[in-house]
């Protein structure tokens, strides 16, 4: 059986590619390779997160599951007094991740191998964000979800983005039960993605 991108070391051979992509407005490289989330380009469901999250200019950011680095790396050009943490458990992915940085000039990050929340240890943030692994299976994306109230500075708010056939309904439903029915927003969708927004009070 082939491995998946959330596999810690994919033995998929490399086979890189460089892409670019306009993400707010700005324009970015990434080199992504085989083995790793949405290789070919980046993938629907991030692109309309990245349109929809909102950050402060000196949020300190943590991107769970960062793939080779669309969201995080976009985050870090929004935050540009603040810091982007960005975390996967695959490490192809991560050092794509620094590379892209590098090749991007983008400074104010850090990427680091994780299973899930486990390198950042206690750690707070005021913005998390996800593009939850959903073939990892329905019980690593409610980790996420549930995880992530305890690493967020009160106010602080995770963004998610989730298709509605993949289990948007019972991820709203678990981010309720977390943060608080009056915490959770949907602040966002776009042909069948839903972008959720819960604040921690």
């Amino acid at each position: 059986m082939a491995d998946h991108y959330y596999t810690q070391q994919p033995s998929a051979r490399s086979d890189r590619k460089k892409i670019e992509a306009v993400l707010r407005g700005q324009k970015l490289q990434f080199v992504s390779d085989s083995g790793v989330f949405s290789r070919d380009g980046v993938d629907f469901g991030s692109r309309v997160l990245i349109a929809h999250m909102e950050l402060g200019q000196q949020d300190r950011v943590l991107d769970v599951g960062c793939g080779y680095g669309p969201i995080g790396l976009t985050a870090a050009r929004l935050v540009p007094r603040g810091h982007v943490t960005m975390l996967d458990v695959n490490e192809r992915a991560v050092a794509l991740s620094r590379e892209n940085a590098a090749l991007n000039g983008i400074g104010n990050v850090d990427v680091q191998v994780s299973d899930l929340y486990e390198a950042v240890g206690g750690r707070a943030f005021d913005v998390i964000l996800s593009n939850p692994p959903i073939r990892a299976g329905k019980a690593v994306v409610h980790r996420i979800l549930e995880e992530a109230h305890a690493h967020l500075n009160p106010g602080g708010a995770l963004w998610i983005v989730i298709q509605n056939k993949q289990g948007a309904p019972s991820a709203k439903a678990k981010l309720e039960a977390c943060f608080g029915e009056d915490h959770v927003s949907e602040v966002g969708k776009d042909k069948g993605y839903r972008v959720y927004k819960a604040v921690k009070a």
